[in-house]
């Protein structure tokens, strides 16, 4: 039966092809990872899926993504900042409540992640990145709640500059949780069908996403026949469907993932485990053998108990081995140095530590530091299609619910972690360092050489701390200076009293 050229499935049928070989790589990172993240194609949920020999694959993954979630959504502080556009002019006197009120809003913000559960949805999509290089992240406006598809559940299509053009998610949904309405269009669209949509498992349900001029529509469609009620428009910044990349090839709709530029690696790993495994299971079979010409016999041995005394030869008997001590030394180096590698490419902490008795902190500091700047060019990817959208849908969402007042034109979000983070990192160690050679001038040098102010705002800076009310401004020292000195001079002038009031009092005496 030849599909209609104008459904979403038809279209999804066409655009799948494209899909293709990124979905088989992404098949193969998983076998060598989690194999349940992406599943070969007729997966059922009785499906028993294979079992990698090693796991390695799997704790760099997880540890990855948790690294991934930690910096691009921190827990104890916002991940961006809200700054006033350049061309709205700010009363000075009113920067101060300005500030103030763009930072209760950006807690706000937090709080509705928090009650999206958005870390759970985000650190599935991590997961999926890591391996497959791609994912699609929806932020439900009407639940208030994050779903993540699978690469194998949606396509997409983008022009050369990477710009998204057209959405396409395909699912399985029950015809029990369908609204009796959708079901009742669906049966008058064709009589044939109503006694066989009650009774279907599941029904095909496409969501075709597209790009018309300066907005996006949305529609869904099941059996070729758009449902009811369903179609909606977004503008551009506005998309809840947000589909992500891991690493950006140009001229490509989709990414490449980061398992895939180790997979060489994980591939030997897999390969090296399954054979020791499996030669360590041959060496540890126990078999005796028995001279056939000899006089001990074989019954003797097998039913002697442990400390027995019975008639034989010792030479009638001997053991059976596979001698390869040395061929397993050699697949076990080669493993040792994999599973190095492969810690060290994954940022997890074991590699980071050199294998030695008198290891410095300063050492391991230095070189996580250099692991993790690194991924400096994935963090920059991940925050403008990651981080930015998340921050822009929510906060058109608050503006709609009226928590928070229109901010659109006048205040724009920019993220404070991944790249922006690892480069106040390296400010922090540069402060920490000139100081630390500043040591050897002494405080006294340090006290009269060094702008202490100005040094602690570039520190706090450094660290992502807000000074305000925390360190004193020049207006706050200088009223505290003149209060002291107005305190000294009233003290001096008591002293100078009570000076002048002692021969006063003294002569009065005398007179009485």
């Amino acid at each position: 039966m030849e599909l209609n050229k104008n459904t979403a499935k038809a279209r999804y049928e066409k655009i799948k092809a494209e899909r293709g070989p990124f979905l088989e790589r992404a098949r193969k990172c998983a076998t060598l990872t989690i194999p349940t993240l992406v599943p070969p194609e007729g997966t059922t949920g009785n499906t028993i899926f294979s079992t990698p020999h090693q796991s390695i694959g799997a704790r760099a993954l997880n540890y990855l993504a948790a690294r991934f979630l930690l910096t691009l959504l921190p827990p104890n502080a916002p991940f961006f900042r809200l700054k006033v556009a350049e061309d709205v002019q700010v009363n000075p006197e009113d920067k101060g409540k300005v500030e103030q009120a763009l930072s209760a809003i950006e807690w706000q913000v937090m709080g509705e992640i928090e009650q999206m559960a958005l870390r759970v949805a985000c650190y599935e999509a991590l997961k999926h990145l890591v391996c497959s290089g791609n994912t699609l992240l929806y932020l439900d406006p009407k639940q208030n709640k994050a779903r993540v598809f699978h690469l194998s559940s949606y396509v997409v299509s983008r022009d050369p500059m990477g710009n998204v053009l057209e959405i396409i998610t395909h699912e399985a949904v029950s015809p029990s949780v369908l609204p009796e309405s959708i079901l009742i269009y669906l049966a008058e669209q064709d009589k044939n069908k109503k006694e066989e949509l009650s009774t279907q498992k599941a029904l095909n349900l496409y969501r075709h996403i597209k790009r018309e001029g300066n907005k996006w529509v949305s529609y869904e469609e099941i059996a070729g026949k758009e449902l009811p009620n369903t179609r909606a428009q977004f503008p551009l910044d506005g998309l809840p469907w947000i589909p992500l990349r891991f690493i950006v090839v140009d001229g490509e709709s989709y990414g490449r993932s980061y398992v895939e530029q180790y997979y060489g690696d994980l591939y030997s790993t897999e390969k090296l485990s399954k054979a020791i495994v499996e030669g360590s299971v041959a060496s540890s079979r126990l078999l005796l053998m028995v001279h056939p010409n000899g006089v001990t016999k074989r019954k003797d041995i097998e039913k002697a108990e442990n400390g027995a005394v019975i008639n034989g030869d010792a030479n009638d008997v001997d053991i059976l081995q596979l001698n390869k001590f040395a061929d397993f030394r050699v697949a076990l180096d080669t493993l040792q140095q994999l599973t190095q590698r492969l810690s060290s490419a994954f940022l997890m902490n074991s590699s980071v530590q050199r294998d030695a008795e008198r290891v410095t902190a300063e050492e391991i500091r230095f070189m996580a530091q250099e692991l993790e700047t690194a991924l400096g060019g994935v963090y920059s990817i991940l925050s403008q299609e990651f981080q930015l959208p998340i921050v822009r849908l929510i906060l058109k969402s608050l503006q709609r619910q009226n928590k928070i007042p229109p901010l659109f034109n006048k205040v724009k979000p920019f993220i404070t972690t991944g790249i922006e983070a690892l480069g106040r990192g390296q400010d922090l160690d540069k402060l920490t360092t000139f100081l630390r050679y500043l040591e050897a001038l002494g405080p006294e040098a340090i006290g009269r050489e060094l702008n202490l102010s100005d040094y602690m705002a570039r520190l706090a800076a450094s660290i992502g701390i807000d000074t305000k009310g925390l360190i004193k401004s020049e207006e706050q020292k200088k009223e505290e200076a003149a209060q002291a000195q107005e305190a000294m001079q009233q003290q001096m002038m008591q002293e100078m009293a009570m000076r002048a009031s002692g021969p006063v009092a003294n002569n009065m005496t005398k007179g009485e």
